[in-house]
């Protein structure tokens, strides 16, 4: 299978070439066209199973209830998939540890990998803006992440400080906790930065170069309001 990304860095595709027998899992939705020696499954299972508490635990990170398996029944065949945000998308190859996705980036990975969910703590949670529940992806295999705006690749050695709303995705050898960013609480929040999720470790770490709570956020006073 090769997998390679079309149209970056603003309206991000993925272009998947399948070889007779192999099988990708994506996100409900992700395809936009596909050849005709593909077969389409929808299940809530993934690498190592799954049934109805699986499929609810990644709702409750952001993701949807069933996840579509797409398999080659000739080689030769290619699937383009896209996220629902105009964005950048992210090839990432996982081996060993697992990486952590925000709600919402995960788009599609290999049959080799377990997509489930991970709970990173109220307080973490709460303060991050980024929800209760992460994806969590494990196993050996081709993960596609998205985001909204560009995807910058950061290989943390020692620490590195991101804004909350722009985390899209980390290896697990990476530690995150909340504070502030200057030395102070007033000159954070009058910096219009606030409260940062500070990494500590080694490992790679995916951010976004655009906020989604931020866009909408600027967007809403301009919509006008619905007639009736």
């Amino acid at each position: 299978m090769n997998i390679e990304m079309i149209s970056k860095p603003a309206n991000t595709a993925g272009r998947i070439r399948m070889a007779q027998g192999e099988t990708i899992l994506t996100e409900v939705g992700a395809m936009i066209a596909m050849s005709p020696g593909i077969r389409v499954e929808t299940s809530s299972r993934t690498a190592s199973g799954g049934g109805l508490m699986r499929g609810l635990k990644r709702m409750f990170s952001g993701e949807n209830f069933f996840i579509n398996h797409f398999t080659a029944d000739v080689d030769g065949q290619e699937l383009i998939i896209g996220p629902a945000l105009a964005g950048d998308m992210v090839l990432h190859r996982l081996h060993t540890g697992r990486l952590i996705v925000q709600g919402g980036s995960w788009l599609a990975s290999g049959p080799g990998i377990d997509v489930d969910t991970t709970w990173q703590g109220m307080a973490r949670g709460l303060l991050s803006g980024e929800g209760l529940f992460w994806v969590n992806c494990r196993g050996t295999g081709d993960i596609v992440i998205s985001s909204f705006g560009a995807i910058y690749e950061v290989d943390v050695q020692d620490s590195y400080m991101v804004d909350t709303s722009h985390i899209v995705a980390f290896e697990d050898t990476l530690e995150f906790t909340m504070g502030k960013a200057s030395d102070s609480w007033f000159g954070s929040f009058l910096g219009g930065e606030g409260i940062v999720c500070k990494f500590r470790g080694h490992g790679k770490l995916y951010c976004q170069s655009h906020s989604p709570q931020m866009f909408g956020t600027a967007l809403g006073p301009l919509l006008l309001p619905r007639q009736g």
